[in-house]
């Protein structure tokens, strides 16, 4: 079948994305990553653009542990022992012993009982949601909540669905109340870190609000987390938006693999009745691969560095040039929001302007992520930095004398 009017209605929609400024637009794919040396932090090289060297400030990689001797080598050896992929889905025969080590990894670093896997934090999110809301559950969710949160509750089949002002803690409260005897299960659900604007969620205050309201609702009060942002690049000891805010534990926390850790994956932990449920209940994990076991051995190779010296290392230099960065684009008189993670969104609050910065960055060798309308609000178009641990002070000195001389110049 040609589909020829089908191709036609998907080559109008792409162009009426580019013409509203929402399309992604031209990917850069990376040809070659030259390791750190000296002081200089790793230098990536892309597709069209020759033998030039760009410093990455839009990488998730907050520790740099993709990069990381021990984490290569263990992906290695698992795919030579176990071989490239697993080959079936986790209850069939997909269920390899690096599996498993990951999972224990992860319930032990978050001290909690028990802890599954994922193919993506994604679908760790939107299976988990999906899998635990019922006709009878109200959901109470802040308005800045990842992408992956608002799919999860639109495709759930809650009887209520709350979106709360961000980090208004007294909406949430009022909330409960007015939900108290609707629904049997109340289901809080916020973003640890919010990616956008490296601002965290009091999971303190969540936590205790979910507690007071909890004796309303027959089925409990749960408060479910992603703090993909969070674990590995907050806390003294890397463990996220709980450490930082000094929280009790949240019913359901739920990870990635993919961000500080440096690999690939997704993760939900918690008590060993909820993972049990998941594991028969999550369709995507039911019918999908896992990751492989080169990633999980990585992975879990990632973790062990996390939780050791050169993890609480990598932690402090990775505190101490976000601070450098922040001070330095104050001191230019940039605007940014204040905040203890390592992104950092320079307030352009212009498209145009917003554009014109991340192309002159690009021109001169830094990559950056422009956010601008509709993507944000108009007023709210900002350029988001991510600092990551194995840049150096030099390097960050490199993008802050481009910032200082491109604010001379529009002045």
């Amino acid at each position: 079948m040609p589909s020829d009017r089908l191709k036609q209605v998907f080559k109008q929609e792409v162009s009426e994305l580019h013409e509203t400024g929402i399309a992604k637009g031209k990917e850069n794919i990376v040809t070659e990553v030259k390791r750190a040396q000296g002081n200089r932090g790793p230098r990536f090289l892309l597709e069209g653009e020759g033998e030039k060297e760009f410093i990455r400030l839009n990488s998730n990689s907050y520790l740099g542990l993709g990069l990381h001797p021990e984490v290569i080598d263990a992906e290695e050896k698992a795919s030579a022992q176990f071989g490239a992929g697993p080959g079936a889905v986790r209850f069939i025969s997909g269920s390899y012993s690096a599996h498993r080590n990951l999972e224990l990894e992860l319930a032990d670093f978050h001290d909690r009982e028990a802890s599954m896997i994922f193919s993506s934090a994604y679908a760790t999110i939107i299976s988990t949601i999906t899998s635990i809301v019922t006709k009878d559950t109200v959901v109470i969710s802040d308005e800045l909540n990842h992408n992956c949160i608002i799919n999860g509750t639109r495709m759930s089949s809650a009887c209520g669905k709350v979106i709360y002002p961000h980090l208004d803690m007294d909406v949430l409260s009022s909330s409960l109340k007015e939900w108290a005897g609707k629904a049997k299960r109340a289901l809080i659900i916020t973003d640890g870190i919010f990616s956008m604007r490296g601002d965290h969620a009091p999971l303190d205050q969540i936590m205790e609000i979910a507690q007071e309201h909890d004796y309303m609702y027959e089925e409990n009060a749960v408060v479910l987390v992603d703090d993909s942002h969070g674990v590995g690049a907050m806390g003294k000891t890397g463990r996220g938006v709980e450490e930082f805010t000094k929280s009790t534990p949240v019913d359901i926390l739920v990870g990635t693999l993919g961000k500080a850790f440096g690999v690939n994956g997704g993760y939900v932990t918690s008590s060993n009745a909820v993972i049990d449920f998941l594991r028969e209940k999550s369709p995507m994990y039911i019918y999908s691969n896992p990751i492989t076991t080169g990633e999980a051995s990585a992975a879990r190779k990632a973790v062990q560095v996390v939780n050791s010296h050169e993890g609480r290392s990598l932690l402090k230099n990775l505190r101490d040039l976000t601070k450098h960065f922040e001070d330095g684009v104050t001191a230019i008189g940039m605007e940014t929001i204040p905040g203890n993670h390592p992104v950092v969104p320079l307030m352009i609050r212009d498209t145009e302007q917003t554009r014109s910065l991340t192309d002159y960055l690009y021109q001169h060798g830094v990559l950056v992520t422009g956010l601008t309308y509709p993507v944000v609000p108009k007023g709210d178009e900002e350029i988001r930095v991510q600092i990551n641990a194995d840049l150096t002070v030099e390097d960050i000195d490199i993008v802050l004398e481009l910032l200082r001389l491109y604010s001379y110049q529009e002045c």
